[in-house]
């Protein structure tokens, strides 16, 4: 997916948008939030889930998509390079959408966990991303504003493990959305030419 992220110019329509150093400044912020939620996801991780058989980097996630179901832990939104198929106001919008059900996952996760300082900063840092996109998004000349949607997500969650289990598959889903973000935004990055070509 990395080669994706710097695939294919911008469509005419999203280039001079971008090019605008207004848009670029945003994109730094945003940048570095996404960088930095990254970097805290593994200290929540630890910090939250203390079962033994949820690690954050284990690779059988899948064994838990039934119980992800169960929760109610929706699927982040798929998001892609903006290309000629995937526009940039569908690239906002896709980031600000997958921002904001993590948002909310958190958000129903917290108030059931031990340890809860990290979430809430992670929280924090989530929502301040969402409002970086939301800014570009109103820059979007063509953004038509969708009606605002609801960042309360209904987790059915009956005991401690179902608890813990929720913290960790959202906060695995929001690393890998993270990463998606990340070369989105690196591939609309105008800063530093070699940066996009890494």
């Amino acid at each position: 997916m990395a080669s994706a992220a710097r695939s294919a110019p911008l469509p005419e329509s999203g280039s001079a948008l971008v090019e605008d150093p207004r848009f670029q400044e945003i994109l730094q912020r945003s940048r570095s939030l996404t960088q930095k939620i990254l970097d805290s996801i593994a200290d929540t991780h630890s910090s939250c889930i203390h079962t033994e058989t949820l690690k954050l980097d284990s690779s059988d996630i899948g064994r838990f998509s039934t119980m992800a179901t169960n929760i109610g832990i929706p699927p982040a939104p798929v998001l892609t390079a903006v290309s000629e198929n995937f526009t940039l106001e569908t690239g906002l919008r896709v980031m600000h959408d997958g921002l904001q059900l993590h948002q909310g996952l958190l958000s129903s996760i917290a108030p059931r966990l031990a340890e809860k300082d990290k979430v809430v900063a992670l929280m924090s840092d989530v929502r301040d991303l969402k409002i970086q996109i939301a800014k570009m998004q109103k820059m979007n000349q063509s953004h038509i504003a969708a009606p605002p949607t609801s960042g309360s997500v209904e987790l059915r969650l009956p005991g401690e493990f179902e608890v813990q289990v929720a913290a960790h598959l959202t906060l695995v889903q929001l690393q890998a959305f993270s990463w998606d973000v990340a070369r989105c935004l690196r591939s609309l990055d105008r800063s530093a030419g070699d940066d996009n070509q890494s």
